[in-house]
């Protein structure tokens, strides 16, 4: 395990938080480079749902204004990669149980240092893995259709869902304390993020069920990835959030950051 940075005073800790949150990232990243299996798990999964959603259901579902399935469905699937809470959830569920978390809480580091870190980390990769994602869009059809600002407002929007979705996930995995447990809930997960406009138009869903999903985060991301990305969207049912996807983005990371990264430190700080 890579040693965290241990400054020698609680004065020194809060003077060098950007060191030890540095140093809390540099052991998550240690920890995914020796486990190629789990990396390859992971890289492999976007491809998966590509290819499935793309090739086994696209051809059954038609999208009003898409000529092409696909170029409606890989900006949800980009989404549904960034915004999941279960790989946070469950890494800090196991250093919970191991009681990697309580040798943390001695150290004299700040106590949003190792859950930033983490966060950080993920943010990182995550991008890795959009980028195979896009790749694999590219190979099937999906092109994007604005101007390379755009297309980098849109990058920006989904690192910053992950990096919001990730303190959700460490938050629950604090909450949950057992890795065992954080594994088995992590199928609630799915069903959230199929309740929403990723994979067909939310407009043939009963009224009670259209307005919930019109309103899930996750319709809002799509919708503003797709906007930026110049890709088809479908209608939006008069819901304010998909009329305004890109400020209904922001406001709902900005909202899940203002609630859960507090939350989450102090989670963290306090010992179970």
């Amino acid at each position: 395990m890579t040693t965290m940075t241990t400054p020698a005073t609680g004065a020194d800790a809060r003077a060098r938080p950007h060191l030890d949150a540095a140093a809390a990232a540099a052991r998550v990243l240690a920890k995914l480079r020796h486990d190629p299996a789990g990396i390859a798990l992971t890289l492999a999964g976007p491809i998966v749902l590509v290819l499935v959603f793309g090739y086994v259901f696209g051809p059954a579902i038609a999208v009003p204004g898409a000529v092409d399935y696909r170029e409606y469905l890989v900006p949800g699937l980009f989404v549904m990669t960034m915004f999941n809470p279960v790989p946070a959830m469950v890494t800090m569920a196991r250093d919970a149980g191991r009681g990697s978390v309580d040798r943390f809480r001695s150290l004299p580091i700040s106590r949003a240092a190792v859950p930033l870190g983490q966060a950080a980390a993920t943010a990182l990769y995550g991008v890795c893995c959009l980028l195979l994602m896009a790749l694999c869009g590219l190979a099937v059809g999906w092109r994007i259709h604005e101007d390379p600002l755009s297309a980098l407002a849109a990058l920006g929007l989904l690192v910053a869902v992950q990096f919001a979705s990730t303190w959700v996930g460490m938050y629950l995995g604090l909450v949950i304390g057992k890795e065992d447990t954080a594994a088995q809930l992590s199928i609630l997960v799915l069903p959230f993020g199929l309740l929403s406009n990723v994979v067909v138009p939310t407009g043939g869903m009963p009224t009670w069920l259209r307005t919930i999903a019109d309103w899930n985060p996750v319709s809002a991301f799509t919708a503003a990835v797709r906007t930026l990305l110049g890709n088809p969207t479908a209608p939006t049912n008069g819901s304010w959030p998909l009329e305004h996807p890109v400020t209904s983005a922001l406001l709902w990371t900005a909202l899940l950051l203002l609630v859960f990264t507090p939350l989450c430190t102090l989670r963290y700080a306090r010992p179970r």
